[in-house]
């Protein structure tokens, strides 16, 4: 199957969508795309005919399928979704893209980097829009944390914590660093605004043989900054938090909150810059006040599925385009190699080539124009 000349979706009004995948998290893209007034979602398929059922009676007029060849051959879709197990992800995506398809693929984007190449390339090609469901990275509450350290609000960044514990999903082809430190890692990069030099990992296996479902994962950053990242599926409680230390204030995130997701508080610790003997040696803390950012009201996900069709229509490059999927895959590849070296660093050197700066916006819809919807970035080679 290939499609060399796509019909373009440039400038088009109504996008029509199909989306491969109704599992865990494919009905919440299914029921955006499908709210979506510039869109037409007109094909869902999964290989369970249960699901189909399901889906088939909570949207009557999209059509069902078992098979994603019927997606990939029709010629009314524009773009396809892939919400599969990550195994599925490069295989669809790539049918997708021979297609003459744009893609949307839930993180993260492939098994390997080297199949995460080979999506950009092919996309790069076609010139076809490859975009990441790095979902955190269309809220408002990580909008406005990036907009705050990036003012010099908070001083420096030192360092950032991050925790996502919960007791399940078990997955059986990723463990729990694959499955949920994505999120975190997508936030801290995009808060950062670069990649890690070095990247260790911690954990253990105790319900599922060779599959890690405890993870301690730490980016190295340069300028003594670093990242932590606590991943769990044997937690008692679901938390979902982020703390984002600086030298003047500290950020604490919480994204199970609804009202106050965000809270600065005014608090720092300094060190006397001199002194003659231990006695007069004597650390400053400072206690200030706390205050919680005011946040538009708005869901991610709709956010990021309406920013991927304006993509299409611009032909800008995505926010969460697929250099930075596969950025995100090799600093997961590393953690792997990390584990299996019983946490021994894993140290990323830089290749030339091509360097594109990390996207800065000033809002979650904000994109740059591009050459191609899959500006090329640094490539980046692991050793240990």
């Amino acid at each position: 199957m290939d499609n060399s000349n796509p019909p373009s979706a440039l400038n088009k009004e109504i996008l029509t969508v199909g989306v491969i995948g109704c599992g865990y998290w494919g009905p919440n893209l299914i029921r955006n795309f499908n709210a979506l007034r510039d869109c037409r979602l007109k094909t869902i398929c999964d290989r369970d005919e249960r699901r189909l059922d399901h889906m088939a009676s909570l949207y009557p007029g999209v059509t069902v399928t078992t098979e994603a060849e019927n997606v990939f051959r029709d010629k009314e879709i524009d773009a396809v979704v892939v919400a599969t197990p990550v195994r599925f992800h490069f295989p669809l995506a790539k049918q997708a893209l021979l297609a003459g398809k744009h893609v949307l693929i839930e993180k993260p984007m492939a098994s390997s980097a080297a199949e995460c190449e080979e999506l950009v390339a092919l996309a790069d090609e076609r010139n076809l829009t490859l975009m990441i469901g790095h979902t955190f990275i269309y809220s408002e509450a990580v909008h406005k944390i990036t907009e705050i350290v990036h003012s010099g609000d908070i001083g420096d960044l030192r360092y950032i914590n991050s925790q996502r514990l919960n007791l399940g999903l078990f997955q059986k082809d990723i463990n729990v660093a694959w499955d949920l430190a994505p999120h975190d890692i997508s936030i801290i990069l995009h808060i950062l605004g670069e990649s890690p030099d070095v990247v260790n990992c911690q954990g253990n296996a105790h319900v599922t043989p060779g599959i890690e479902d405890v993870t301690n994962m730490s980016l190295g950053f340069g300028g003594k900054r670093f990242a932590t990242i606590q991943s769990s599926w044997l937690e008692p409680r679901k938390v979902r938090q982020m703390t984002i230390v600086g030298t003047r204030r500290m950020i604490v995130y919480d994204d199970l909150q609804t009202n106050e997701k965000i809270r600065v508080y005014d608090v720092r610790v300094d060190r006397p810059p001199h002194y003659d003997s231990f006695a007069e040696f004597q650390y400053s803390y400072h206690y200030g006040d706390s205050y919680i950012p005011h946040l538009e009201q708005s869901e991610p996900l709709k956010v990021q599925c309406r920013h991927f069709l304006d993509c299409i229509r611009k032909g800008t490059r995505p926010m969460t385009c697929g250099r930075r999927g596969l950025e995100l895959v090799q600093i997961l590849e590393a953690s792997s190699q990390s584990l299996a070296a019983a946490g021994g660093p894993i140290y990323f050197s830089d290749e030339p080539e091509e360097a594109a700066p990390r996207q800065e916006s000033s809002g979650a819809l904000s994109t740059k124009p591009s050459a191609g919807p899959n500006q090329p970035s640094r490539a980046r080679k692991m050793r240990a």
